[in-house]
């Protein structure tokens, strides 16, 4: 596969990311209005999905409740979304240049496995349902394949410029790299 197409392959997966994390902020302004929307949504599965729509029930009297006497708690979900598109912007720099910015890349998969032990542990700790840690974990799911994709081809991309290049890496131990 040439440099052309793997930069290209990079950069789909790069827009999967960039686009999941912009969704994920905007949407995270407005969520009792959403939230509402949802319930009105399973409102008519209310017999097959019982614990899912007293869940939904219960996060959005959580949130009407938070709002009306305590406003200054969805500010966090205000922080929430802010950091979210803040995250959205860190991969122009992947998408601009793959290879420099590969950091943001590897800062992405770390996050996405970070989720893991944070839902398992402090799901419990705020008596989530087992069924919403299940969806809060689809996200490193869904997030770190195309990152790990991207990941890849970008090292592929740096592989062939190094060997277009001639240059060889420095060896770990220290010792000379020089040919005799």
């Amino acid at each position: 596969m040439d440099i052309e197409e793997r930069l290209r392959r990079t950069r789909r997966w790069l827009w999967i990311v960039l686009i999941g994390l912009f969704l994920s902020g905007v949407t995270a302004f407005p969520l009792e209005i959403e939230v509402r929307w949802l319930l009105r949504a399973l409102d008519p599965l209310a017999g097959q999905l019982p614990a899912l729509v007293d869940w939904i029930e219960r996060v959005h009297t959580g949130l009407v409740t938070a709002g009306e006497d305590y406003p200054f708690l969805l500010y966090g979900t205000d922080w929430l979304a802010f950091a979210h598109l803040v995250l959205a912007v860190a991969f122009w720099g992947p998408l601009r240049d793959p290879v420099r910015n590969v950091w943001v890349v590897q800062v992405g998969m770390i996050a996405c496995a970070g989720i893991v032990p944070l839902a398992l542990i402090c799901g419990p700790i705020r008596d989530i349902p087992w069924f919403w840690t299940l969806v809060d974990l689809s996200f490193a799911v869904g997030a770190f394949p195309p990152l790990w994709f991207a990941y890849r081809h970008i090292r592929a991309i740096e592989a062939s410029a190094v060997e277009a290049v001639g240059v060889r890496p420095v060896p770990v131990d220290g010792s000379s790299a020089r040919a005799s």
